[in-house]
């Protein structure tokens, strides 16, 4: 799929910021997939932060299979404990000095900034010949402007969850538009339940992918300026929703990883909520062994007025870093990994290559028996396929404060796209990179 006409083209501009954000070794001639006129094997070393549980198939495992099957391609896997700010560090220190990994997890969000800092390679010209195995919408996340840096591993569609049994006790059904979600609010509130929570620890990511959902494209180009448009009719409209809510005590606001999240679930007054698609795997924990266990389903998100359509929160992709010497034997492992379906799921991703995924025993005991990874997996493929990120995304994370404000009464849900617009554009210039004014 070629970039659509909105995807930033920023070549000149990403090799600008490159050159200036620091200087790097030269990197190695790439060699073909296999192994050289030696006979030795190409060897590939895969950086990675998956939980590697207990009952998952660990990434071990994968790769042992792969190294079983492709002697002319060994690949060691590395799992990097930490945070993810972290590895990014270790990254660019490693690749600095010469000796970083020829594959390296990355967050969609992170993608642009690496690539504007020279850490990652543009293997456009291998990604497109996997590009039919995943999600226009995943894939997307790799590209920045025609570079493509690598393949998508994971993804996180903007979903609805919510208690069956307690909608059809107030005669809800499932909220099929943003219309329905505000009349649901008001049922439920007049009964002293919420079908919805308004997060501020979550907002940079959470009401940006919401912004997606509604049909807006935050970050594209003129000539090679970025353009930032992070107040556009779909942000407008998740404003005056959210608004509306607080306004009317009729969502409960509470922070996503604070106490009270789980307080609610757990006493039956939050009975419904928007959220990443990865949440399936932990949400309903604190119900095991309840009343409320099995009663909980997921839908896709209502129609925030682009019909249907979800918005990124989260997910990451396996891009290829600057220096690795075999990068098309590193795009078929690659390839190959991010297809091992099963496995992944195994790890609690909801995964973005194509195919059918068997929905782990706990998510079917959990959601009542419901084939929860084949609804997220239309919801993934309903990600707007337009909604790239840009260099200094991570900065966008002060949307959070002012979304804060926004639950406290002191500022308005509309000022925390006011945040997310400025703070963007100071951001990109911050990096040196023209932004069209």
């Amino acid at each position: 799929m070629a970039p659509t006409s909105r995807t930033p083209r920023v070549a000149a501009v990403v090799a600008l910021g490159a050159v200036s954000a620091f200087g790097l070794a030269a990197c190695a001639p790439a060699a073909s997939g296999g192994g050289d006129a030696g006979g030795e094997p190409v060897t590939i070393e895969y950086m990675h932060r998956l939980p590697d549980g207990e009952g998952m198939t660990t990434v071990a495992e994968i790769v042992d299979r792969w190294n079983e099957e492709h002697p002319d391609i060994q690949v060691t896997a590395t799992k990097f404990d930490g945070k993810a700010s972290d590895m990014i560090l270790k990254l660019e220190t490693d690749i600095k000095a010469g000796n970083g990994p020829c594959l390296a997890q990355t967050g969609y969000s992170e993608v642009p900034q690496l690539y504007v800092k020279g850490l990652l390679e543009d293997v456009a010209a291998e990604a497109e010949k996997y590009e039919d195995h995943y999600s226009a919408g995943a894939f997307s996340g790799m590209r920045v402007g025609d570079a493509i840096v690598g393949l998508p591993q994971d993804t996180g569609p903007l979903v609805y969850f919510y208690n069956t049994a307690e909608f059809e006790a107030l005669g809800l059904d499932a909220p099929a538009t943003l219309d329905d979600l505000t009349a649901a609010s008001a049922t439920a509130a007049a009964a002293g339940k919420f079908v919805t929570a308004f997060t501020p620890d979550e907002a940079q990511n959470w009401l940006s992918g919401q912004a997606a959902a509604a049909g807006d494209t935050w970050f594209s180009t003129e000539g090679e300026e970025w353009k930032v448009d992070a107040e556009g009719a779909g942000s407008e409209r998740v404003a005056a929703f959210w608004q509306g809510l607080l306004d009317g005590k009729q969502t409960l606001a509470t922070e996503r990883w604070g106490e009270g999240f789980t307080a609610a679930l757990n006493d039956g007054s939050l009975i419904g909520h928007v959220g990443a698609a990865w949440e399936a795997g932990f949400l309903l924990d604190s119900l095991d062994g309840t009343p409320a266990e099995g009663k909980w389903r997921v839908a896709q998100l209502p129609d925030f007025g682009a019909g249907a359509m979800s918005g990124p929160d989260g997910g990451s992709g396996v891009s290829v870093m600057k220096g690795c010497e075999n990068p098309e034997a590193a795009m078929e492992f690659n390839d190959w990994f991010n297809t091992q379906v099963d496995d992944l799921a195994s790890q609690g991703l909801v995964v973005a290559a194509k195919g059918e995924v068997e929905t782990p025993e706990k998510m079917l005991r959990q959601f009542g028996g419901q084939d929860v990874l084949a609804e997220l997996g239309t919801a993934t493929e309903n990600l707007n396929p337009d909604f790239p990120y840009a260099p200094g995304f991570s900065t966008l994370a002060n949307m959070n404060e002012t979304a804060a404000a926004a639950a406290a009464g002191t500022a308005s849900v509309a000022d925390i796209f006011t945040t997310a617009q400025d703070t963007a554009v100071a951001s990109l210039k911050d990096l040196g990179l023209p932004v069209a004014e």
